[in-house]
């Protein structure tokens, strides 16, 4: 060993989150989580090992984040604001890879309200004021600050273990084009997305190393701003200027903490094998464990020069595929869902037992059961936990029949039980599991209870499998268990004789319900080893997964509606209906019934003798949109009026007769009831009532956002991304003309029909506007005639001279359709998979309808994220920013609509605008800019 000492500092952090997307998710024994917990041991053991074989470490110490806030941000509000926060299985992992650490007997250090780069300098500075030699392990860029080699002194270098390579002040020079003291210049001036350091706008890398090079330091830089010549970039400098300095106040290193433990405690030492081998037994590690006891052990660590240590990843992998209890990629074994087997729990001392069992394993399926359909306000039967596969109860806590003297079977007093459960669902260390989440963390919420951590098997699913099929838990049961699931009409029948689920039978009840959280539960432990092996885990994580929680907070907060105003409106649309009915019977020349679609085919085609009219299998005609719109581009007076008709009867059915019912009891206000699997590119659908149907740009669709209002005292705001498929299909087909016409604030429409006409008119424009979004849709030929009234030669000439005119757009749709026949699913900027089983299919029909969608799949797919990924953010900027009052209420297509007191609605807006159009980043720089459009009025009508 050399005698002079060699401190080997490990940055933890960033071994954890490397080992957790390397491996695929494993469970120990007990159920825990552990895939990073797993490959942060078998990582450490082979740093152990390799230390060992070497002779320079004398000491060494790992180093952890101790949470996400430091003192930076007491300094920086918003410094790292941007970071997602941890995926839900990975949370329960935090204090076992702690474990882990010790378990080698190796120290572990962290510190409140510091980050583990701080305890890393402090480190570095009083190793080196001691005269040791220093090495860094790890890939981190600010880390880099802390790099010398002195001709006569201490040295400080880097150890990359992802690329194996050592890191000195050559390196860095060769990374940053300055010595490694001037690296914090340069990232202050050059700022970073992730953690959300400032910066300067507009100066990248390379622009911020030859400042510094050129000026000397970020002092110098901003001195000399004043002297350069007029440019955008001087007027950065001189405008950001404190920015630049507050972002290399943020991006320094602390360099004199007290330390948290002396130097010589970092003595590196035998590693005792009883510790190691109890953690290594504890949670299942049988490979590493067999080492153990058979004598071996990676001893006093050390790392080689060259040392291959992303081997180390692909071992663990291999090593946790080959060892059943780490966890395997295939669905585990699973015994036959035995229903007589569940509990049916009516003591508190029998609930806590399952309470105690479902914290002892870490993660839990939750599953309530309720009288009515009604999340905000339906009455909570029962609720049932699974703990294990095959162990699943039923807590019943409101049965008992209708009948005043009925006979109540024995329950736990519903307080009690509410009490006991609301601490296991806030608990962090228990990942519960539900499918469609959403609905019991609303029923849930009205006894003040709340669920975190969570995943949802419905989500996981969608996100795995978009496309393929439903998502509902028994069909999922049945394609992936092969399991039939007992069916709510099997407990409570149908129609008039069906009965309340508070009116079943308790042994019955339970059978049912410990189904539903068994069955959720063995669903999750498949869908968490997909993920990963699938390339699902980052939509369902940075997407798809927090928008749970976020959209049941929407759903039971509601939207106020005017019942009166309604009440007016439906009879104005009866009487207008009544008008057009009988100009209709006039042109038809008798009256007939307007719904029926066989009358009204009769008349068409039968009667006034219209040309091209189809007939079904039934051998009736046709009368559907399609139809009734080609019969009007006919010039078919008749045909017009009968859409006129038809669109006011859909509205006052759907909206201004069913609104009224709909507006609840309780609340005063309309839940509508979001899906996220109901469309499968992403895009979320609402029932109950569907707004996504009301008309965008007709005046009845205005009349009919006239009747959602805001209180006294407050305004709803609207806020729109404008025309953010074109924009992302910009992006996405790389067409320098639209993206620099969406840089300039141009108007879009104006700018193809430019392209397409050379003149720019109000019927160019319309052309020219039904042309970008139809290419879009894969639109046809023949469809594009109809939409334009032209022929199909004329249409083709239109597409032939817009792919010549954009060729981005053509390689792009090529590109997508080559891609989507080849592998049978479309991906978004995200990652998202939309599936099209129908891409190959023999029926030229379905083939074409599957080939349509998958053109558009990506960009709509990927405006639905975005829009997703804001509404996660806005709760948080708007609290951040003192507007937590401020709520968001509905989601319809690219439009998110809030509601806020009058005095707010200004800073609302711009916060809802930044957030909205930052939506993409950290995870996507798209090349052309987001534009929100903001509304506001006392109606969302006036807002829109």
């Amino acid at each position: 060993m050399s005698t002079k000492n060699h401190l080997y500092l490990v940055d933890g952090s960033s071994y954890i989150f490397r080992a957790y997307h390397r491996l695929p998710p494993l469970t120990n024994p007990q159920g825990v989580p552990v895939g990073a917990v797993y490959g942060y041991t078998t990582m450490l053991w082979k740093l152990a090992k390799d230390l060992n074989d070497a002779e320079e470490p004398t000491h060494l110490a790992v180093i952890l984040d101790h949470s996400g806030k430091s003192f930076r941000n007491d300094i920086y509000p918003e410094y790292k604001a941007n970071r997602p926060e941890a995926p839900e299985d990975l949370k329960p992992q935090f204090p076992l890879i702690r474990d882990a650490t010790r378990a080698f007997s190796l120290p572990c250090i962290e510190m409140e309200g510091f980050e583990a780069d701080d305890l890393i300098a402090t480190y570095t500075e009083s190793a080196v004021a001691a005269g040791w030699d220093v090495t860094i392990v790890s890939s981190d860029k600010d880390l880099m600050q802390l790099i010398r080699k002195p001709d006569n002194g201490p040295c400080v270098d880097m150890l990359d273990t992802m690329k194996n390579i050592h890191l000195g002040p050559d390196e860095v020079m060769e990374k940053f084009g300055v010595t490694p003291d001037l690296v914090g210049d340069v990232l202050a001036l050059m700022g970073d997305s992730v953690d959300n350091v400032p910066g300067v706008r507009g100066v990248g890398p390379k622009t911020a190393t030859k400042l510094i090079v050129e000026y000397g330091d970020l002092d110098g830089v901003l001195a000399g701003a004043e002297t350069m010549k007029k440019s955008k970039l001087r007027e950065n400098l001189i405008e950001h200027a404190e920015m630049a300095r507050l972002s290399r106040i943020l991006v320094d290193l602390k360099r004199d903490i007290p330390l948290p433990q002396p130097l010589d405690e970092l003595t590196l030492g035998d590693i005792p094998p009883d510790p190691l081998r109890d953690f290594l037994d504890h949670h299942g590690f049988r490979s590493l464990a067999a080492k153990v006891n058979n004598g071996t052990t990676p001893a006093g660590p050390k790392l080689p020069s060259r040392a291959d240590s992303a081997a180390a990843i692909t071992a663990a992998a291999g090593r946790a595929a080959a060892t059943p209890s780490a966890g395997t990629p295939s669905l585990p074994a699973m015994p036959p869902i035995d229903r007589s087997q569940y509990e049916c729990v009516t003591t508190i001392d029998a609930l806590h037992r399952w309470i105690a069992a479902a914290k002892d394993k870490h993660v839990v399926a939750v599953d309530t059961e309720t009288a009515t359909l009604d999340s905000v306000t339906g009455e909570l039967v029962g609720f049932s936990l699974a703990t294990d596969v095959g162990k699943a109860c039923y807590v019943p806590l409101g049965h008992g029949g209708t009948d005043m003297f009925a006979e109540r079977p024995v329950q736990i007093e519903k307080s009690a039980a509410l009490a006991a459960l609301g601490e296991l669902l806030a608990d962090d260390s228990v990942l519960k599991v539900g499918h469609n989440l959403k609905y019991d963390m609303s029923v849930l919420a009205q006894h003040g209870l709340t669920i975190t951590p969570y995943d949802d098997t419905l989500v996981m699913s969608f996100a795995l499998d978009a496309g393929k099929h439903g998502h509902g838990m028994d069909e999922l049961a049945k394609t992936h268990l092969d399991h039939i699931c007992l069916s709510f009409k099997d407990l409570c029948g149908t129609g008039k004789s069906q009965i309340s689920f508070a009116e079943v039978p308790l042994d019955r009840a339970t059978e049912y319900a410990a189904e539903d959280a068994d069955v959720t539960l063995r669903l999750w432990k498949l869908a968490k080893l997909r993920l990963p092996l699938e390339g699902g885990t980052r939509i369902y994580e940075m997407v798809d997964r927090p928008l749970v929680a976020t959209l049941e907070a929407m759903e039971r907060t509601g939207i106020l509606v005017n019942r009166d105003y309604l009440a007016r409106l439906s009879s104005e649309f009866a009487t207008e209906m009544v008008r057009i009915e009988s100009e209709i019977h006039d042109l038809a020349g008798q009256p007939f019934a307007i719904g029926s679609p066989k009358q009204l085919g009769e008349i068409l085609f039968d009667k006034l003798g219209y040309k091209g009219g189809r007939k079904g299998k039934s051998g009736t005609w046709s009368t559907d949109q399609s139809e009734l719109e080609r019969l009007e581009r006919g010039g078919v007076p008749i045909a017009r009026k009968i859409l006129e008709w038809r669109q006011l009867a859909k509205l006052k059915s759907t909206y201004t007769d069913a609104l009224q019912e709909q507006i609840n009891a309780k609340t005063g206000r309309v839940h509508t009831s979001y899906s996220l699997s109901g469309a499968q590119t992403g895009r979320l659908s609402s029932t109950d009532p569907n707004l996504q149907n009301i008309p965008i740009r007709t005046e009845t669709g205005r009349q009919i956002r006239d009747a959602f209002i805001a209180p006294a005292g407050r305004v709803l705001i609207a806020a729109d991304y404008s025309q953010i498929e074109l924009r992302l299909a910009a992006h996405m087909a790389d067409v320098p003309e639209l993206k620099q016409a969406f840089a300039n604030g141009e108007d879009i429409h104006a700018a193809t029909a430019k392209e397409l006409f050379g003149e720019v008119t109000r019927d160019t424009r319309a052309k020219a506007k039904t042309v970008n979004f139809s290419i879009l849709y894969g639109i046809s030929r023949w469809g594009l005639a109809g939409r334009l009234e032209i022929s199909s030669d004329e249409a083709q000439a239109l597409i032939s001279r817009y792919f010549e005119r954009f060729p981005g757009i053509n390689n792009y749709i090529r590109e997508t359709l080559e891609a989507v026949r080849e592998k049978s699913y479309t991906e978004t900027l995200f990652g998202r998979k939309t599936w099209f089983p129908r891409i190959k299919a023999a029926n030229a029909a379905e083939r074409q309808g599957a080939e349509r969608a998958a053109i558009n799949a990506p960009i709509q797919g990927t405006s639905a994220d975005l829009i997703k990924r804001a509404m996660v953010r806005m709760p948080g900027a708007l609290a951040e920013a003192g507007l937590a009052d401020v709520k968001m209420l509905l989601q319809v297509h690219d439009e998110l609509v809030f509601e806020a007191a009058e005095d707010q609605a200004q800073a609302a807006g711009a916060v809802i605008r930044r957030v909205m159009a930052d939506a993409a980043q950290p995870l996507l720089a798209l090349s052309v800019p987001l534009d929100v459009e903001i509304g506001v009025g006392k109606s969302w009508g006036e807002a829109h």
